[in-house]
């Protein structure tokens, strides 16, 4: 989510201070934002010393896997590095990295010293056909209050419309959703995170594990619901946690599926979609009895009454609310076919 962003600085209008007359390195040009020199220590070994910090979000790889999972780690979030991993895989061009830069420079103009980069903070923005998702916004606590995690979900949006999207969706906690509605999102519909223990009882009903052969027939019926084509997201989730996922078949096909995953704090069930109550209720039945006795959270959206009372009925509490956000157009969804959204990330 976003912190409430302080003023935004704007470009250029650095100011030289007292004594020190070097200017801004060229080295330093393609940052997105800057801060104005500030004074060091002018008598260290003789001579003045400034330093600068400044903000470059890239494209994030790899080798940053670490810095995702320290700061989802110091959020309290739900996600593991197989969850970054997945990120990678679906958007390797829309995972960003904000990184604080401090140049050390001496008194003579153009002449840099070192230049040192801390990464402070993340954002990811996936691509569905038209509608794309922004998630894992996350900025270090030390570095907060300063728009990094506005300037983040600026470059989604950026990248998002270069790759033609016409829907941008994001889940917000209730304090990002001022945040949001200033960078032109819009209150779609409210769903709630539910927690509980799942409970030791046996399922009932005619879901049974999902084969590799069925998944175009899920992405189809997830797509009718969902209004987003989501196919390489299911495959990514059906190689992800085998054994998983669950389908209910009528005669006519498929009446829906769900799937569950591991999560760093507790097991984490969704996507789900049916599009009768029965099958909808099995489903998410099968997803619990693979997590007896385990930490389980489900975001469900209040306009699927029936899911919510499952939740009830299954001994879950609200833990927190979510409001589902749109830049652009609006997207042809039923959240009321929605038994368990797939999370913040992809919805």
């Amino acid at each position: 989510m976003v912190e409430t962003p302080a003023a935004r600085r704007a470009p250029g209008g650095i100011k030289t201070p007292r004594l020190v007359t070097a200017q801004v390195p060229a080295t330093l040009g393609d940052y997105l934002a800057a801060r104005p020199w500030k004074q060091e220590d002018g008598k260290s070994e003789g001579r003045g010393i400034m330093a600068t910090k400044a903000l470059r979000i890239r494209v994030m790889d790899e080798g940053d896997l670490a810095l995702g999972m320290r700061l989802k780690g110091l959020a309290g979030w739900n996600q593991t590095e197989g969850d970054w991993r997945r990120f990678l895989a679906l958007s390797p061009d829309g995972c960003f990295v904000a990184e604080r830069s401090i140049a050390d420079c001496l008194n003579s103009e153009n002449d840099v010293e070192r230049m040192a980069r801390e990464a402070v903070g993340t954002a990811v923005a996936c691509v569905f056909g038209p509608i794309g998702w922004i998630a894992m916004v996350l900025v270090d606590p030390a570095h907060r209050g300063q728009g990094i995690g506005t300037r983040l979900v600026e470059r989604a949006i950026d990248y998002l419309e270069h790759c033609g999207v016409r829907s941008i969706r994001l889940d917000a906690t209730p304090l990002g959703r001022p945040v949001y509605r200033k960078l032109g999102f819009q209150p779609e519909y409210e769903l709630a995170r539910w927690e509980g223990m799942a409970p030791d009882r046996r399922p009932e009903g005619l879901a049974r594990r999902a084969e590799e052969s069925q998944l175009e027939a899920i992405a189809r019926l997830d797509q009718q619901w969902t209004g987003t084509p989501r196919r390489r997201l299911l495959e990514h989730l059906f190689r992800q946690q085998p054994g998983a996922m669950h389908v209910v078949e009528g005669p006519d096909g498929l009446l829906g599926y769900a799937t569950w995953r591991e999560g760093a704090c507790a097991r984490f069930v969704g996507p789900a979609v049916a599009a009768v109550e029965d099958a909808g209720r099995w489903l998410v039945d099968a997803m619990l009895a693979a997590c007896v006795g385990r930490r389980v959270f489900v975001d469900i959206p209040w306009d699927n009454p029936a899911a919510t009372r499952w939740a009830q009925d299954r001994g879950f509490a609200v833990q927190r609310p979510l409001t589902r956000m749109v830049r652009g157009e609006p997207v042809a969804d039923r959240p009321d076919r929605l038994w368990a959204s797939s999370g913040p990330e992809n919805g």
